[in-house]
């Protein structure tokens, strides 16, 4: 927990979904996660997943996922596994998501599905982040897009994975730049992340 900032790795990740009920029947239909230490990437993962029924219209207009997109993609029991040893050990990374509960839920509910221990990841939310780094005056709310066009990042969210996960990373970035000295730990990282 005392390392340095700049030899962390963090995982970024984004999920695309059916809907918004981990545990009450909507599966993750993509996963976007990139992997990033001292400021660089140095990874990224990026698969749909296929699911047993059909994506519902709305969230078809929404992210532009079709059943046809998803429909030769690997299972759940083949991309969870698969991205949990990607990610690494708790010891080894920690996970960021813009509005983690629901992209953490998700995972969750896959690791309870596939009776997986789920690793104790360290798990930063980069909304929770934003409200420290960022005045209530500043933004009208703390929405990807919103922090996206607040910092002018080079991605724009999408409601794609990879999207949406890339424009977290630069938002991330831009929140850790504007804490300035008073993080420079994990640790310290951690302790902000408590106080609000």
């Amino acid at each position: 927990m005392e390392r340095n900032l700049q030899d962390v790795t963090f995982v970024i990740v984004d999920l695309e979904t059916t809907g918004g009920a981990p545990f009450g029947g909507s599966e993750i239909t993509e996963f976007g996660a990139v992997k990033v230490r001292g400021g660089e990437v140095i990874g990224e993962f990026s698969t749909f997943v296929r699911i047993d029924g059909a994506i519902p219209q709305f969230i078809v207009e929404m992210t532009g996922i079709t059943d046809e997109m998803i429909a030769d993609a690997p299972g759940i029991e083949t991309v969870f596994p698969q991205f949990i040893e990607w990610v690494g050990s708790h010891e080894e990374s920690v996970l960021i998501a813009h509005n983690a509960p629901f992209d953490i839920s998700f995972l969750k509910a896959a690791a309870l599905k596939l009776e997986f221990e789920w690793p104790k990841y360290l798990v930063l939310d980069t909304v929770k982040l934003g409200r420290i780094a960022i005045d209530r005056d500043e933004v009208p709310n703390y929405k990807l897009g919103t922090l996206a066009a607040f910092f002018e990042t080079e991605v724009r969210p999408t409601h794609r994975a990879l999207d949406d996960g890339q424009t977290t990373v630069e938002i991330f970035h831009r929140i850790i730049e504007r804490l300035g000295s008073q993080v420079t730990t994990l640790k310290e990282l951690h302790k902000i992340k408590q106080g609000k």
